[in-house]
């Protein structure tokens, strides 16, 4: 059960990233920059969360406490 919602998530991940590029790629309007800076903000987010039990960090990565105790 574990491996099957590990390879959901994956998948569902996979798309959001293959539609957000297909979106930029054909956009005339599309602030590419901007879009591949948030996802790399995004991912290093997710990143901290995952390794905060490890490391001993808030897991807020560069957002700080967020207003959360």
């Amino acid at each position: 059960m574990g491996d099957q919602l590990i390879s959901s998530v994956v998948t569902v991940a996979t798309a959001i990233v293959g539609l957000a590029i297909i979106a930029t790629l054909v956009s005339k309007n599309a602030n590419t920059s901007g879009v591949i800076s948030a996802g790399g903000t995004a991912f290093s987010g997710a990143l901290s969360a995952a390794e905060a039990p490890v490391t001993g960090s808030s897991g807020f990565g560069s957002f700080g406490s967020a207003g959360f105790m």
